[in-house]
């Protein structure tokens, strides 16, 4: 099905199913032990091994050595695979920046240089520390902050772009404005510390591969592990039906899969992976720092008059930058822009997407000097928000945005949050020993469309089974599918049965960048406006009259049961959404006002959040149930950026420090409190038929900075550089009366 139209009225605005607060079907499963993660697929295939994978013990360099005769001595081992096996790197998959496996050259700490098999997982990880590797160091450049004025610029996102955005002159207006800002902040590397490690089984049958692994985006990794072990992806076989937390370090694939391949050849038999914490924070992918340059300026009365972001990160060679500087193209009006990045080489691990890349540590800035630009201006920080709207994309304004209701965030949120009580004057306001404080901020994430694919099939007896390689992390893909299904049908949603997450399926959008829900959702659509045509044919009814509700298919005065039209067998239906250029005529955005409220303790410089609150315009939410979960999930990974995450890099060696969870630190169900969520009502008919857009990344968006002002208005102290811990602020703090 194309799309290339606003979309009119169609079965979906029902809204008898989609849109109604609907528990998670695969509820009963995860809370039962019963959902079968990777590493739990015993059932799959018999006479599983244990992997163990050795990681480099340098951050840069060359493996002169390695003697494996003791581990392969050990009790217990099947099979011993080291990097120098593959005199040449294995080629790198689709989305990789760093070779997974293969040659003597060590890019970064823990690099995959080995697996060990054995019978059990023990064994193997006591015959991989009996592996002794010689290396010859060479140095290397693992502190961003050292790297800053000699990074390049990065290059644009497009060959025809140059890599410094400009419009107006902005050089000009800073200079000739009454009021201005020029600020430079700071956001450390991070990790995302999901529960599941990435976890696989791999198992060869001839000359075919399986793998049942832990992997957000079916399609792209499919190709992604034929391209890298040289086989054709007809070979190839992925299955991921439930997955432990992503958050992006799951969209590519890692050295578990292709290692857990590796070993299950070289063993002749099925091999099991998980890599441990450690090797999750070095090997895997991180959330790159930046240090971020904001100036900003204004009329008296408010006005923008000039923006320029400009951030810097590193990143592996050929990697790319964290896009820190993105919303700020499109979030606020001001005549005279300027905005780029810059890309320094670091030899540290591989910088990729984590949850809202760009817009995260972005946003975490931007808003920061909102506020600071506000306080300037001696302005509410939420009416001089409110003056900088546009309807219009900034740079581009023959561009409308579709639907833009940030104001409406705004006002609702300080409406509701009680925002008037607060105390512009900031380290006024004490209850005993605590400093309290208000801050907002406002959120922002695009929209962003991409195909999916669905098959859908009316079996004997009216039950409806769908099958697309669409991935559940967690954010509800199982249930809301089934009340689009349920939904378009006319069927309850106990009559749908959903099958994900294997590549045997039509392949779908996937799961990433808040674009799962929408576009996964849009192609099932596709597939069941398909089987409605099929379904009223061979009922006798014309498909524009046709009405699908209570379990019947009716037209006129006919009604006759949905079953029936399975009684001469299945009906299976299969298509996709695939876009026009609606994306391209209206900016696609969504949007939101997030608000909170601190305590920081006067004597130890402690936060406390006590309360927060997120306003959301996102177009149709499909499941405001578990729409709620993922924005108030994203709140709470907001106060961990803000507040305590933070990868500790040894810039002497090169690598992530404090490299599991009893060091990284995240929020606990302690640290959070009351969390209100609420949502717009704006369909958004140019966004898909669904009319919906995502929801999981713009609860991310903002918190950070809303965070830090709050804090700032409880004690006066403004902490440029996250986390903001203690010790940023303990010998700033107003004097204890």
């Amino acid at each position: 099905m194309k799309f290339d139209t606003p979309a009119g009225t169609n079965p979906i605005d029902q809204l008898k199913v989609v849109g109604r607060p609907t528990n998670r079907i695969d509820g009963k499963f995860k809370t039962t032990g019963t959902a079968p993660y990777a590493y739990e697929r015993h059932d799959v295939v018999p006479d599983q091994a244990y992997g163990f994978v050795v990681g480099a013990a340098i951050a840069k360099g060359r493996i002169t050595a390695m003697n494996t005769a003791d581990a392969k001595a050990a009790p217990g081992v099947i099979a011993v695979v080291t990097t120098l096996d593959y005199p040449t790197p294995l080629p790198l998959g689709m989305m990789n920046i760093a070779h997974l496996f293969g040659g003597a050259e060590v890019a970064h700490y823990h690099q995959a240089i080995a697996l060990v098999v054995a019978e059990t997982f023990e064994q193997a990880r006591a015959a991989a520390s009996l592996i002794r590797t010689d290396y010859a160091r060479t140095p290397g450049k693992f502190d961003l902050a050292a790297e800053v004025d000699g990074a390049p610029l990065a290059p644009a996102d497009s060959k025809d772009k140059p890599p410094i955005d400009r419009v107006g002159d902005f050089a000009d207006a800073f200079a000739a404005a009454p009021v201005k800002i020029d600020r430079t902040y700071t956001t450390p590397d991070e990790s995302h510390a999901m529960m599941e490690p990435h976890a696989t089984i791999a198992a060869w049958t001839g000359d075919k591969l399986t793998v049942w692994t832990s992997n957000q985006m079916i399609a792209w990794s499919k190709g992604s592990l034929a391209k890298t072990l040289s086989i054709p992806a007809a070979n190839v076989r992925v299955d991921s039906p439930f997955i432990g937390g992503g958050f992006g370090g799951k969209l590519f694939i890692r050295s578990d899969v292709v290692l857990a391949a590796l070993g299950a050849k070289a063993a002749k038999q099925p091999v099991k992976i998980a890599l441990t914490r450690p090797m999750m924070m070095n090997n895997t992918t991180h959330r790159p720092a930046t240090i971020q340059r904001v100036r900003l300026a204004a009329t008296r009365d408010g006005r923008l008059t000039a923006i320029a972001h400009n951030s810097t990160s590193g990143n592996l060679p050929d990697g790319r930058p964290e896009t820190a500087v993105a919303q700020t193209r499109l979030l606020y009006a001001a005549p005279n822009r300027e905005t780029y990045m810059k890309l320094a080489t670091l030899d540290l691990p591989e910088g990729n997407a984590m949850r809202a890349p760009g817009e995260a540590p972005g946003l975490m800035v931007l808003e920061l000097a909102m506020d600071e630009m506000a306080e300037a201006l001696g302005m509410d920080p939420v009416e001089f928000r409110i003056l900088n709207d546009t309807q219009v994309d900034p740079e581009k304004p023959s561009r409308p945005f579709s639907e833009r209701h940030l104001v409406e965030c705004l006002r609702t949120g300080a409406e509701r949050f009680g925002w008037s009580k607060r105390n512009a004057k900031p380290a006024q306001v004490r209850e005993g020993r605590w400093l309290i404080g208000m801050g907002m901020a406002a959120g922002f994430r695009n929209n962003q469309l991409t195909k999916s694919a669905a098959r859908i099939r009316l079996e004997h007896g009216g039950q409806l089974t769908i099958e697309t390689d669409m991935t559940d992390i967690g954010t509800g893909t199982y249930t809301i599918l089934a009340q689009t299904a349920a939904e378009m049908m006319g069927v309850p949603i106990e009559r749908v049965t959903v099958r994900l997450g294997d590549s045997d399926f039509p392949a779908s959008a996937g799961s990433g960048g808040q674009w799962g829900a929408n576009n996964s959702t849009a192609g099932l659509y596709a597939a069941c406006v398909k089987l409605r045509e099929q379904v009223a044919q061979r009922l006798g009814f014309n498909t524009a009259d046709a009405t699908f509700a209570d379990g019947k298919v009716s037209a006129g005065n006919r009604a006759i049961p949905l079953a029936e039209a399975a009684q001469a067998g299945p009906l299976v239906a299969e298509d996709g959404i695939e876009y026009g250029t609606l994306d391209k005529q209206y900016q696609q955005s969504t949007f939101a006002g997030h608000f909170v409220e601190v305590a920081v303790d006067n004597y130890t410089g402690e936060t406390r959040i006590r309360r927060m609150l997120a306003v959301c315009d996102a177009g149709r939410i499909l499941n405001p149930k578990a729409a709620r979960s993922q924005v108030i999930g994203a709140m709470t990974m907001g106060v961990g950026a803000a507040l305590v995450e933070e990868l500790a890099v040894d810039k002497r060696f090169g690598f992530f420090v404090n490299h599991d969870l009893a060091s990284y630190e995240v929020p606990v169900h302690a640290d959070i409190p009351h969390q209100e969520v609420i949502f717009l009502d704006y369909p958004d008919n140019k966004s898909s038929p669904m009319k919906a857009k995502g929801v999981g990344e713009l609860g991310l968006c903002g918190v950070g900075a809303a965070i830090a002002n709050a804090i700032y208005n409880a004690t006066g102290v403004r902490v440029r550089d996250y986390p903001i811990t203690l010790d940023k602020h303990l010998d700033k703090l107003p004097e204890v009366a």
